[in-house]
């Protein structure tokens, strides 16, 4: 029995590094103005399946490489779709440089109808990373990007959105490393550039060693120019926040010399930083008045959860004064939910 999962780990594990070779290969042999579409097989050990799509644009000219992904959660609606608007409008004759798109990294969680978690393992994506050569077919999707997409690109955009219970304030973020001015500074440019009205900045506050959970912190930690595009909201697809995606995409690849269908920044930019989190510490229903964008003071009461009964059982106040950035928004509520993030500081442009 030792030796059947001693040969059944190494044929898996050749399937991967056939798989990877298979992502090299096309990568660097992709000609001028050329459009390359792939699907990756991944299994795990337990049999457990993903196909992964990948396309790689080849511009007319040399330049960067520029990657975005979507689809990390099951059910963030708007970035797939603008992902597949995106796949129909970008002429790679009109392109400088490469493009490489994930258009559905989480195809389980996808189909599963799931928001959070890959109901085929039980594993969150965007808590996954780096993954595992060796994990669940999760953790092996993770592993996969970190090991394949991410070292090729140098600009790595993880687009997500507000899942099926979550509002949110449509925004553009990167990670602020002291220790890496360059990556961060593109990345801020990159951020307040793409048209969104609100660019946020988080720290970047892990050792390079440890693990990054999410893929654009993990692009990151890997010395990468690294951002991610927050748009829509409740899981649905609304026209506004799929062109939202569409415009920070297109203002990004302007800004890099790469394509020339920019807009320009918002005319009203914020710039947003300090985020701190409310979280819950009871299951029971989630009531509340806020919406993502509104404005709290230090100690209003933003929201309370109730049991079954009606009875309260938690109430939740803001720690400081600040932006909305996205909130729980439908009632079913669980310990260590996040409650609300809110955003406590506003920069000078």
């Amino acid at each position: 029995m030792t030796k059947f999962f001693s040969v059944l780990i190494c044929f898996l594990t050749l399937i991967g590094a056939n798989a990877q070779t298979e992502f090299q290969r096309a990568f660097r042999d992709a000609i001028p103005v050329s459009r390359t579409n792939m699907s990756v097989a991944l299994e795990d050990a337990q049999g457990n399946k993903s196909m992964l799509p990948i396309v790689i644009l080849k511009g007319a000219e040399a330049g960067p490489t520029f990657t975005w992904l979507a689809g990390v959660h099951g059910s963030e609606y708007a970035p797939i779709i603008a992902t597949q608007q995106l796949l129909e409008e970008i002429d790679p004759a009109q392109l400088k440089g490469t493009l490489v798109i994930l258009p559905l990294l989480n195809d389980g969680a996808f189909y599963g109808r799931e928001a959070y978690i890959n109901p085929v393992d039980g594993v969150n994506l965007n808590n996954a990373f780096p993954g595992d050569a060796n994990g669940s077919i999760t953790q092996r999707i993770a592993h996969y990007v970190t090991e394949n997409i991410v070292p090729v690109s140098d600009v790595f955009l993880d687009i997500h959105c507000g899942d099926a219970p979550e509002d949110l304030l449509p925004f553009v973020c990167y990670y602020v490393d002291e220790n890496r001015p360059q990556q961060t500074g593109l990345a801020k440019r990159l951020s307040d550039g793409s048209g969104f009205e609100y660019s946020v900045a988080y720290p970047f506050n892990i050792d390079y060693k440890e693990p990054a959970k999410y893929a654009f912190k993990q692009a990151a930690q890997d010395g990468k120019t690294a951002l991610s595009i927050e748009s829509g909201r409740l899981g649905l697809v609304e026209k506004e926040a799929v062109d939202l995606v569409k415009t920070g995409v297109y203002n990004m690849l302007d800004i890099m010399g790469m394509y020339a269908e920019g807009s320009g920044p918002h005319p009203e930019l914020k710039l947003l930083a300090d985020q701190i989190y409310i979280d819950s510490t009871v299951q029971g229903i989630f009531y509340s008045d806020l919406k993502a964008g509104d404005q709290v003071l230090e100690g209003q009461e933003v929201g309370y959860t109730t049991d079954a009964f009606g009875r309260r059982l938690e109430t939740y106040h803001a720690p400081k004064a600040g932006t909305v950035l996205y909130m729980l928004a439908t009632p079913p509520i669980n310990v260590e939910d996040t409650v609300m993030c809110i955003s406590t500081k506003t920069l000078k442009n």
